[in-house]
């Protein structure tokens, strides 16, 4: 701070209440004619850049309280880095593709392009109102065709390259909404969106090859020091490495001229406990069986039409049906049944599995149902081999091996190993690495999304759309009343010549998961103008996103498939990183207690009113209201709070605030009026410390030193919790200083006033708009704060000048002595004998010994 005196502020008794209602959009009009948020595509040489990003949202009309604490969190941390001397990229867009525009164009009689737009536009302006420092100039919608036109370069060079293949697959299929689902879309068994039962359903679909990158993935993760572990753990264990073996079993008697089956097992070391082989619905062996019995035909559709995902596999009840094919035991030679089994996956390992039941539930559940044996095989630590079998639950721990000719005595890892060279010794198979990782599946059967650039030809196969004919723009002309793809029934965009032969030929119809385009926007926004999907010096200069913001439910797929798209435009020489993100936080979500009628009606937090004796009726009349728990806001509860009401009524800058006080960010919190309330208090509180600085009657030299010292060491610890991402701190530690300033009125002016402007610019960050309404009072005409450096925090006034001391006598506490820092030991037992409550403890005592551990006790032994 300068050392030049400053004029006195007069108080102003009138204005005791901050108008943030009119301060707040002068503000925001301030800071974008001063284009203080702006940043070059390619930084100037020598600058610190720090790129901060928050997961972009889906433009679905309103924004949410999640919302305004995940950009409030990022907001946060772009001013403060800013503050601290970097050049800070702060972009907003919206990822604009999807089903419900799709589904709102059927239902409303609208197109998803003037829905989705409109959307935008409504999220944008209240967006804005909450004064986040973004740079609206990048912003863009991955619906813009000049986005998604840019997206499909990326994906014809992916093509190039050897990363996109079109298969055949089993796939997801929602019989509502017409469309594949990923397995993670698949909730219950049933669409994520539609609520319908889930099919299985065979179809060419376009794939990115994701698991070409399943080792590197893995390993990568290990680099992600600033990554929760959580995240890092939930995405290894979605890659999913595992070590086995593939192992050939010999069909008793050939099935449709197939002589064997292969499996894939991670437990080799238990093929002495099989009692069954058991097969997907889609393994060639269920559909031979199905081809020779109608019954194992219906348990096949059967199966077909269940829930796809692991969780409902491993809930439901196992069942099967015996094909009457059998195999032979690698190592003995027994033959076994062949069963199809329900709880098989054909995307995992083989499609088939051996059935072990003493060491896997799913198959000791399945082996008691049909009477199959169980023969244990791993003999838990102290148990007798004579006696021990296997009730109602498998055991899975470690041991020894028994019940089982060579491998018996040998530890679970050793028999592993032994069992895998007799294998691979006998020409039945080989040791493998296996990956639960599935290649990408991004076909989907919907208009609403980036169109896929290929054109199929009878002729020359699927032919790129050559690149001076993009982008493919989605027709705008389409009908929503036929079910299905409107892009499938569309009279002539589908209709098109063979770019390779010129004869007639037709447009890929389906449209790409909307999880590609979440998968590279990040790397667009660093040159969101460019004729080519990036520019290498702007990508260069501003990748990896230093922060990324974002919620917990993306901690799987879309980080994975953003790793992914990275390392395949690595590959195709448009950026030359492999991680995109080098830090990531994910924070808690926003929660509030539930109301239901006296009909067992959801209620608005609004239509409640709260009584003094701790009863609920809805507001205006006397209809009893029951509270439920505490839990996130939704929409079907109708336990959320609107953003834009509470911004019209406190301000801002209010609802930043409190968002940040309540709890660590990355624990959930509780929204609460009161909460609410408590936050404009303080702000009220700090604009009267402010409108009422004055000098004191009688200046008092050492409380302003006092203040000072609360001053900087406030700056340390506010530096300190924004550093860490401890923003309920750097809260509370303002609300510190807040109280010392107004403690302090004997203090000398100066030190009032750098004590206040220096706690307005320490909350800047957080309360932008207070800020700068209360600097232009205290400094009027110097600048912006937006645009001030961050305070440093002077290392002599940290020095505190006393300390307080235990004072024990024989190790008892007796009583506390405040002396100075540079106090000698004679000096601080002197004083410890002086006090009272030690004098009464010594009782006139001879001291025999004294000991002082300097900054904590004295003890006197008498």
């Amino acid at each position: 701070m300068p050392d030049t005196p400053q004029p006195p502020v007069v108080a102003n008794t009138a204005a005791d209440r901050y108008d943030f209602a009119t301060a707040e959009p002068l503000w925001q009009q301030r800071w974008d004619a001063a284009a203080c948020f702006a940043v070059p595509d390619v930084p100037p040489a020598g600058t610190k850049k720090y790129y901060v990003l928050e997961m972009f949202p889906y433009p679905s009309g309103k924004i949410h309280m999640g919302h305004v604490r995940n950009y409030t969190l990022g907001d946060v941390v772009a001013r403060y880095k800013r503050a601290r001397g970097h050049l800070v990229m702060h972009p907003m867009g919206w990822d604009a593709f999807g089903l419900p525009a799709e589904n709102a164009a059927r239902e409303r009689g609208t197109h998803p392009a003037a829905w989705t737009y409109q959307n935008i536009a409504n999220m944008r302006e209240e967006l804005k109102r909450m004064g986040l420092s973004i740079e609206w100039a990048r912003e863009f919608a991955t619906c813009d065709p000049e986005y998604y036109g840019q997206q499909q370069k990326l994906f014809l060079d992916f093509l190039a390259d050897g990363l996109v293949e079109r298969k055949e697959s089993w796939v997801n299929w929602d019989p509502v909404d017409g469309t594949v689902l990923a397995n993670e879309q698949v909730i219950d068994g049933k669409g994520w969106r539609s609520g319908a039962p889930v099919e299985k359903k065979l179809l060419s679909q376009w794939f990115f090859s994701i698991t070409k990158f399943a080792p590197d993935l893995l390993a990568s993760l290990d680099t992600l020091d600033r990554w929760p572990e959580r995240v890092r753990l939930m995405q290894a264990n979605w890659i999913g490495r595992s070590e086995g073996a593939r192992v050939r079993f010999e069909l008793a008697q050939p099935v449709d001229g197939e002589s064997e089956v292969e499996v894939f097992t991670t437990r080799p070391d238990t093929l002495f406990g099989m009692s069954f082989l058991a097969v997907a619905a889609e393994h060639p062996l269920a559909a031979a069986a199905a081809a020779r019995n109608p019954q194992a035909a219906a348990f096949v559709a059967e199966c077909r039409s269940q829930g796809t995902s692991e969780a409902v596999i491993e809930q439901a009840e196992k069942r099967g049906f015996d094909t009457g094919f059998k195999v032979k035991h690698p190592f003995t030679g027994a033959e076994y049944p062949v069963w199809i089994a329900n709880f098989v996956l054909m995307e995992y390992g083989t499609g088939a599995i051996f059935g072990c039941p003493s060491g896997d539930q799913r198959d000791l559940d399945f082996a008691r149902k049909y009477g199959l044996p169980v023969v244990p095989v791993v003999l838990p630590p102290g148990a007798d081999p004579a006696t021990f079998t296997i009730g109602a639950e498998a055991f899975t721990e470690d041991g020894t091996l028994f019940n089982s000719q060579f491998l018996d005595g040998l530890p679970v890892a050793e028999a592993k190993r032994v069992a895998i060279a007799k294998i691979e010794e006998m020409g039945r198979g080989q040791g493998v690495t296996n990956w639960r990782l599935r290649d990408w599946g991004v076909s989907r059967q919907r208009y609403w999304g980036c169109p896929i650039p290929v054109i199929h030809c009878d002729d020359c196969g699927a032919v790129p759309v050559p690149r001076d004919q993009l982008p493919v723009v989605l027709p705008k002309d389409v009908d929503f009343s036929r079910p299905g793809n409107p892009l499938d029934h569309h009279p002539t965009w589908k209709h098109v010549a063979c770019p390779s032969c010129g004869k007639a030929a037709r447009r890929e119809t389906d449209t790409f998961d909307t999880f590609v385009d979440s998968s590279w926007y990040f790397a667009r926004f660093c040159s969101p103008h460019a004729d080519e999907p990036v520019t290498h010096a702007a990508v260069d200069a501003w990748l990896p996103v230093d922060q990324y913001i974002g919620g917990i439910e993306h901690a799987i797929l879309h980080l994975l498939y953003s790793r992914f798209f990275t390392r395949g435009m690595r590959e195709t020489g448009h950026v030359k990183l492999d991680e995109p993100f080098a830090g990531l936080f994910t924070q808690g979500m926003v929660q509030h207690e539930s109301y239901k009628g006296a009909d067992g009606r959801w209620l608005y937090p609004e239509e409640v009113e709260k009584r003094a004796d701790g009863t609920s009726v809805v507001r205006g009349t006397e209809e009893p209201v029951t509270v439920g728990r505490v839990e996130s806001m939704s929409k079907s509860k109708r336990n959320t709070v609107d953003p834009g009401a509470i911004i019209a009524r406190y301000g801002a800058d209010t609802a930043r605030w409190f968002i940040l006080s309540d709890n660590p960010p990355e624990r959930d919190m509780e929204w609460s009026e009161a909460g609410v309330a408590g936050a404009s208090r303080f702000i009220h509180r700090v604009w009267r410390l402010a409108q009422n600085l004055t000098e004191a009657d009688k200046p008092d030299a050492a409380a302003g030193k006092k203040l000072l010292q609360a001053t900087h060491r406030a700056i340390a610890a506010v530096t300190e919790a924004l550093e860490d991402f401890s923003f309920n701190v750097a809260v509370a530690k303002t609300h510190e200083l807040a109280n010392a300033i107004a403690d302090a009125s004997a203090a000398p002016l100066a030190a009032r006033r750098e004590a206040l402007e220096t706690m307005l610019r320490l909350f800047s960050p957080m309360m932008p708009h207070l800020a700068e309404e209360l600097w232009s009072t205290l400094r009027p005409g110097e600048g912006l704060v937006a645009n001030l450096p961050w305070p440093e925090a002077d290392p002599a006034m940290l020095r505190a000048d006393s300390v307080t001391l235990a004072v024990q006598v024989l190790g008892k506490l007796r009583g506390t002595i405040e002396v100075s820092v540079d106090a000698t030991d004679e000096e601080v037992f002197a004083a410890a004998e002086a006090d009272e409550n030690v004098q009464r403890a010594l009782g006139g005592k001879p001291i025999k010994k004294r000991i002082h551990v300097k900054g904590r006790v004295v003890n006197f032994v008498v």
